[in-house]
């Protein structure tokens, strides 16, 4: 059989499935769901060596540290990917909400409730983890999943995979509800990206500036776009100190490697002398490189000069763009230029400003008082996120199971005609 055939074959299987998983009973669902935790936790060892396989070969290949801390796993982590999973299962059923309901002259009931997408493909790279966060969401949420992981994370990818199935089998749901493509070939991804003969009805892609690009300009199905996040905090002229400084450090420092973390500092002219050198040497001291607009370079003359690449660059390492602004509204343009519409936070004690800042920016995330770090589905009580939405259609921000829905009109007559 030829990979065309074989991925068509795939397709197949998993639209079968997904007539099966959209009359799937919330309880089975939450079964498989649990089942797939307990699987996770039980086969730890498993995943962990087959983890450490693909490391060394990633060290090997010549990752960058960015993309080998995606792919590592560890105990905190396989514990954070099967309370994921449960916290799903603990989520409201999204499938069948009323989304609104509504009778027209004609005494025609209306009503507008929430179904399943379909088959989504998902195609991402380094992260293993998104194998079972993928598999929960499109599962609670009544889709079908055609997952292709990265070739660097094939191994680890494959070992999660065989844990969500077993979950399937406890709940006796279509294995092919949650599918893994089996090879790393680039072909394969090409072929998701044509549907697989109608096969897929959405395409979520996950991973690098290349990665997204190719699936945007090729994808013959709809897609949903996580694109880059180049994210900014504001420190203004209110800030508290005390807040200003932890959040600094945390939004940039905590892991410098998810989208989340921010990429530019933005500091008000009426604090940068004080408060901005202090936040400035936090993360100089933290280990990060700070390149920096000449203002900022003559207070604190350690950062390096930034060129005009710096102030659009999404790093994903330990380094962050500072530029000195002069207000709300100069850090607002600023972030309009720059940024990718993904998560902006502005840290400051005046409501007025904060809240300016908030209506202004069209990013999908934004935030006064608080890390962009949070930027992420579980910290957002949605248990777990395929993605975060940057578009302007469907979904925004965290993709989680009420984002994996669409909706159908159901209408209920006594019998009318229309004259």
């Amino acid at each position: 059989m030829s990979l065309r055939d074989e991925m068509l074959a795939l397709g197949a299987s998993a639209r079968s499935a997904a007539r099966a998983m959209r009359e799937a009973s919330a309880e089975s669902k939450n079964k498989a769901l649990l089942a797939a935790a307990a699987a996770i936790r039980a086969r730890r060892n498993d995943i962990l060596a087959a983890n450490a396989r693909d490391v060394a070969a990633g060290k090997a290949a010549g990752l960058t540290p960015a993309l080998l801390d995606r792919l590592t796993l560890d105990d905190k982590r396989i514990d954070a990917m099967a309370k994921g999973i449960a916290d799903v299962a603990a989520l409201p059923d999204p499938v069948g909400r009323e989304l609104a309901r509504w009778t027209v002259p004609s005494g025609l009931d209306i009503a507008r409730v929430a179904t399943p997408i379909g088959v989504i493909g998902m195609i991402y790279e380094s992260r293993p983890n998104v194998t079972a966060d993928a598999g929960a969401l499109c599962l609670k949420s009544g889709n079908v999943c055609i997952l292709r992981g990265g070739s660097d994370s094939a191994q680890s990818s494959a070992a999660i995979h065989a844990a969500m199935v077993e979950g399937l089998r406890a709940a006796g749901l279509p294995e092919a509800a949650i599918t893994r493509v089996p090879v790393t070939d680039r072909e394969a991804v090409g072929l998701m990206l044509e549907g697989l003969g109608g096969g897929i009805d959405l395409i979520i892609p996950r991973g690098g500036k290349g990665l997204t690009g190719r699936v945007m300009a090729e994808a013959r199905v709809p897609v949903l776009a996580h694109l880059e996040g180049v994210c900014h905090v504001y420190l203004h002229a209110k800030a508290d100190p005390a807040k200003a400084r932890a959040i600094a450090v945390n939004a940039k420092m905590r892991r410098t490697s998810v989208c989340g973390a921010a990429e530019t500092l933005l500091i008000d002219r009426a604090i940068l002398p004080a408060l901005g050198v202090d936040v400035l040497g936090d993360l100089a001291k933290a280990g990060c490189e700070i390149r920096a607009d000449a203002e900022i370079r003559a207070v604190f003359p350690n950062a390096k000069a930034a060129n005009d690449e710096d102030w659009s660059m999404e790093y994903l390492d330990a380094v962050i763009a500072a530029k000195a602004v002069d207000g709300v509204e100069d850090a607002i343009a600023h972030i309009e230029r720059y940024g990718s519409h993904h998560t902006e936070s502005i840290v400051t004690e005046d409501k007025a400003a904060a809240e300016r800042f908030l209506s202004a920016l069209d990013s999908a995330i934004v935030l006064w008082n608080a890390s962009t770090q949070f930027a992420d589905g579980a910290e957002f009580g949605m248990g777990a996120e395929i993605g975060i939405g940057t578009g302007k259609l469907h979904a925004r921000g965290p993709v989680g199971v009420e984002q994996l829905t669409n909706f159908k009109y159901v209408v209920r007559g006594t019998g009318q005609v229309r004259p």
